[in-house]
């Protein structure tokens, strides 16, 4: 459990009244209607969604794709030992080998360098999510102590009676909430745009001179 969780059960309590008093729109003029516009959602509801992520699934599934990587080693250590074959097949044999091998483990765009991007990736995005639950907890944390906050509560208690006070307050919550929160879906574009070249689908490049055949092969000693 970590700062954002604990924090989870007064913010939502908090961030419901909210957008019970913004149900109706904003102030108008409001600094908040940019963010509004923008991320389509409510404050509350907003952090009800990102209470789901977590870091570690993430810095488990990175883990679960280098171990693939160590895998994809030990077949790339056999094919680096070229067979001792003879016959009119065996060069192509060699070429045959010699490309699987390229394919699977020469460059960033072999099935290694792949893998290798796919747990970078998983690992930015681990990070990702710390930092912005981090981020998001500080922001919970400040408004939960804040005058608007008080207001906001006025403002729903049983019996309170509607005024201009409580949506303003309401508005000032969500702008300082969503204003994180937007923050932190730019670094979530962000990190696709910079890993998405690297995590593009892989195309095998087979040897040149087409189809190779392999039932005219003998091995030396037989």
């Amino acid at each position: 459990m970590d700062a954002l969780d604990r924090l989870a059960e007064p913010g939502l309590d908090l961030l419901g009244r909210v957008d019970t008093l913004l149900a109706g729109g904003a102030p108008e003029g409001h600094r908040l209607w940019p963010l509004l516009r923008r991320m389509q959602v409510l404050p509350g509801e907003a952090v009800r969604g990102f209470l789901d992520l977590h870091p570690a699934p993430l810095a488990d599934a990175g883990h679960a794709v280098r171990g693939l990587v160590r895998e994809y080693d030990k077949v790339c250590h056999l094919l680096t030992d070229p067979a001792a074959w003879s016959g009119p097949a065996a060069s192509a044999y060699d070429q045959a080998r010699s490309a699987l091998l390229g394919h699977l483990d020469e460059g960033p765009e072999s099935l290694v360098g792949r893998l290798e991007s796919t747990a970078g990736y998983a690992d930015a995005l681990a990070d990702w999510v710390e930092g912005s639950r981090l981020a998001l907890a500080r922001a919970l944390a400040d408004v939960l102590g804040s005058a608007e906050a008080v207001r906001v509560r006025v403002a729903t208690a049983p019996g309170a009676e509607a005024g201009t006070v409580g949506p303003l307050a309401a508005a000032d919550v969500a702008y300082r909430v969503l204003s994180v929160l937007g923050v932190a879906y730019d670094g979530a574009e962000t990190l696709l745009r910079q890993w998405s070249p690297s995590l593009a689908e892989t195309t095998w490049r087979g040897p040149a001179g087409g189809p190779t055949r392999y039932d005219t092969v003998t091995r030396v000693g037989r």
